[in-house]
């Protein structure tokens, strides 16, 4: 039996005014958001789901865990918003709520259920609006599912993100194909007497969050500043980053179906049509690319090209994540490479750890090598899609006694002489003997030949 499969995620908005029975002669104002919201959840029900998972931030707001609605039925409507004819009962999954706490509790994040009295706090023992909006136009395509719903945390976003990332596994062994809503409103600021009140920011927020969503840039998201987040007034962000967290190991093709803001809050509708895991159908094709850009299954090029990234955006240099990540906890010296249509575009790295573990390293090279590399032009962010990564990660250096020590498609070389230093990395294309690689180290050092040198050696971990 084929095993079923994580089928569809997508972001709704949830003001109730969408719902024509609520929004009666408003519909108009905000008919782009209904519009799209129809199309959106022809989609969901063309990718045939048998349960809906739902995050939403109108449920159980926890400061230090996830909740998830603990009761196996519930009934949901609009009657707190001026429509009682509107109402539905829906199953709930414990199964699978259950299953979720148990993963994330592998990522150091409790997950807890909360009594449906507890859950909507304008209307105990409800399901709230975060549900019942996007819920409302999937039933009208004929879904009528059983669902599974999470509130938020003040959990920091990475991990939240790391609650997604467990969430995810689970959907994608489940034995039912899932859907996942991620529901949630932008910025609640965009204009003069909106809701939150008016800021200039709330704009800057939500184009942020549309061109992430649209590139799927994640680290842009989870990198976003506080004082900005804050500044937008928001209530879709941390359902957002629970939802890429689902995402992370798949390739995904995003669909902006709309945007607008026309009552000072934004509503953005999005898809995300799953086609596959990453790595998947692909050995033997080559590199992966989406939309241009290439997809590295490394996680240490991954986060070279983020770093680099993030500096040509911010002009700052990116945080290390937290959780450092598996494999870069340690020290050493590193190298990043980058290439353009084969040709090298820079290259900086350093022989011996300077920073506090690899990942801090891997930023902070792939940013001088993308910038700083005084043999290239700076790299411009729109040249990124065009560039190819690799990071080497250098073993500490050996001392050797004579050149009978050396293999260049081996080891990496390194020559000191007077205070001047050469290194040339192994496996170099155009390197095929010693006495090339020891020559090419020692122009690089200004060291002419003949004169005595020490000569060291080392081993790399090349990930491309």
């Amino acid at each position: 039996m084929v095993r079923k499969v994580f089928v569809f995620a997508g972001l709704s908005p949830h003001p109730p005014i969408i719902v024509p029975e609520v929004g009666g002669n408003e519909l108009e104002k905000v008919k782009e958001t209904v519009n799209a919201m129809r199309k959106w959840a022809e989609a969901v029900r063309e990718a045939r789901p048998d349960s809906f998972v739902f995050i939403s931030p109108h449920g159980c707001f926890l400061r230090d865990a996830v909740g998830y609605l603990g009761t196996e039925k519930i009934e949901g409507g609009f009657a707190g918003f001026g429509a009682p004819q509107v109402s539905f009962q829906v199953a709930v999954d414990l199964s699978l709520a259950g299953a979720v706490a148990r993963e994330a509790a592998g990522e150091g994040v409790e997950v807890v259920s909360v009594d449906p009295a507890d859950w909507y706090s304008y209307d105990p023992g409800s399901l709230d609006h975060g549900i019942t909006v996007p819920l409302y136009y999937l039933k009208r395509t004929g879904l009528d599912l059983p669902i599974t719903a999470f509130g938020i945390s003040l959990l920091p976003l990475r991990t939240l993100y790391r609650f997604g990332q467990a969430l995810g596994r689970v959907l994608e062994k489940s034995p039912q194909r899932i859907a996942l809503i991620a529901s949630g409103d932008l910025s609640h600021r965009l204009l003069p007497g909106a809701p939150a009140g008016y800021n200039p920011r709330g704009s800057e927020f939500d184009r942020i969050i549309k061109e992430s969503l649209e590139r799927m840039d994640v680290e842009r998201i989870l990198n976003l500043p506080e004082d900005l987040i804050e500044d937008a007034g928001e209530c879709g962000l941390r359902p957002i980053v629970m939802m890429l967290g689902a995402l992370k190991d798949y390739r995904v093709e995003p669909e902006i179906y709309s945007y607008e803001g026309p009552f000072g809050v934004g509503y953005l509708v999005a898809g995300f049509r799953l086609q596959g895991k990453q790595g998947e159908s692909e050995a033997g094709k080559g590199e992966e690319r989406v939309e241009g850009r290439p997809v590295e299954r490394s996680p240490h090029v991954r986060l070279a090209r983020e770093s680099l990234e993030y500096y040509l955006r911010t002009g700052k240099i990116m945080p290390v994540p937290d959780p450092v990540p598996e494999g870069m906890e340690g020290k050493a010296g590193v190298f990043v490479s980058l290439k353009k249509h084969g040709q090298l575009r820079g290259c900086i790295g350093t022989v011996e750890p300077c920073r506090e573990n690899i990942a801090a390293e891997i930023i902070h090279n792939a940013v001088a090598a993308g910038v700083d590399d005084p043999r290239f032009w700076p790299v411009k962010l729109e040249e990124l899609p065009e560039i190819d990564f690799s990071v080497d990660v250098l073993t500490p250096f050996e001392p050797v006694k004579s050149e009978a020590e050396l293999d260049p498609k081996r080891y990496g070389v390194i020559v000191k002489s007077r205070g001047r230093t050469g290194l040339l990395l192994p496996d170099l294309e155009g390197v095929d003997t010693v006495a090339e690689q020891l020559s090419i180290a020692r122009q690089k050092a200004g060291i002419p030949p003949g004169e005595p040198v020490q000569i060291f050696r080392f081993e790399v971990v090349r990930y491309r």
